[in-house]
């Protein structure tokens, strides 16, 4: 009988291993619960991960099997996670090495060397076309913008957004929303915002390129990982999405625009067309986009197994409206909530959820997109 207090993934990693004593983990993660360890025979580890129950999804996922797509990359990008098969199971390499958010967190300077391998992996993205790849998608033909549409593209990510984040968990946060002036009018309003995009060829998007992403192995070699999100679409959406999360120093955020444009523009002519219009309006959109989900997330990191965590509601609070700022615009906030009253709409979200402990958060379909 399977233990409560061992996970799927813990069972799995220590049958295949054949010694628990050799399983690592979990590693930290978001989204997945990670164990690594070493097969005989094989010089390098694996993992074996499954995603963990409490979380949410929040963002769309175009390919059916992470694995899968790497297979696939394997030909086209230089250093990504190889597969191994494994009793039929297909498993990810375990990459050695320290994440770049371990050696230099957001907001400080990044190396040159790891900087221009940053470059370099866009490089290769935008080399690889839609029709490249042959690896099943989740979604259908009608549900993807045809190669070029950039509004398209962006619009349905709008709808995920609108529909898997803000409408799928509307019954638990409508109160919390309507507190810190978000409605479903905001979506409108975004749309008016970012209408407009010029065309660009699609290409392969990680859509995810964040510090820890990243990993440095002992070589100093830049390796991408957690391709779970990646797509086909408008490569700006992913020099965006990247300087969004990533924090650059002013200088190297407009270093990294002049190099990407000047990387795309040799390979695809036209891969950042409009981009001097269009970068701004896609970031107004990665803006918006954190307000609906963090609201929810930060809202929920606040009940803890024991009850509600008091002490961190003024962090919170904090965090929402640093974020509420940022979207204000894009959003339409005639004015953004202070502190005190993000404090007491997060204390009166919990008052509510107490009263009615069946009214859960729904997850973002998974199956869609």
């Amino acid at each position: 009988m399977t233990s409560p207090l061992v996970s799927g993934a813990r069972e799995r990693a220590e049958e295949m291993s054949g010694d628990p004593s050799l399983v690592k983990g979990p590693l930290k993660g978001y989204h997945h619960e990670t164990y690594v360890f070493a097969l005989p025979g094989l010089a390098r580890a694996v993992k074996v991960r499954e995603p963990r129950a409490e979380i949410l999804w929040f963002d769309r996922r175009c390919f059916g099997s992470e694995e899968e797509l790497l297979k696939a990359l394997q030909t086209h990008i230089s250093r990504v996670p190889d597969i191994v098969d494994v009793g039929g199971m297909p498993l990810q390499g375990f990459i050695e090495g320290r994440t770049l958010g371990e050696r230099c967190r957001p907001g400080r300077r990044v190396p040159d060397a790891t900087f221009g391998q940053i470059v370099d992996l866009f490089r290769e993205m935008v080399r690889v076309t839609p029709d490249m790849l042959r690896v099943q998608r989740r979604c259908e033909d009608r549900d993807r913008a045809e190669d070029g549409d950039s509004d398209g593209f962006l619009e349905r990510l709008i709808v995920f957004v609108e529909e898997q984040v803000y409408k799928r968990n509307h019954r638990g946060f409508a109160g919390l929303f309507h507190a810190l002036g978000v409605s479903e009018e905001s979506f409108t309003l975004l749309r008016k915002r970012v209408v407009g995009l010029q065309q660009r060829p699609f290409c392969l998007l990680h859509a995810d390129l964040h510090r820890e992403n990243f990993v440095l192995d002992p070589r100093q070699r830049l390796w991408a990982i957690d391709w779970e999100l990646a797509m086909l679409g408008d490569p700006l959406y992913d020099l965006a999405t990247h300087l969004y999360l990533m924090r650059y120093p002013a200088d190297q955020e407009r270093r990294m625009v002049r190099e990407w444009c000047q990387v795309v523009e040799g390979i695809r002519p036209g891969g950042s067309s409009g981009w001097e219009r269009d970068l701004s309006m896609i970031l107004d959109f990665k803006k918006a986009q954190s307000v609906f989900t963090d609201v929810i997330r930060v809202s929920l990191s606040l009940r803890e197994e024991w009850g509600f965590n008091w002490l961190a509601v003024p962090v919170a609070a904090g965090r929402l409206q640093r974020i509420l700022a940022a979207a204000a615009q894009p959003l339409g906030l005639e004015q953004v909530p202070s502190r005190s009253h993000i404090m007491a709409a997060l204390v009166r979200w919990h008052g509510e959820r107490e009263a009615s402990r069946d009214e859960r958060p729904m997850p973002a379909a998974s199956d869609v997109y």
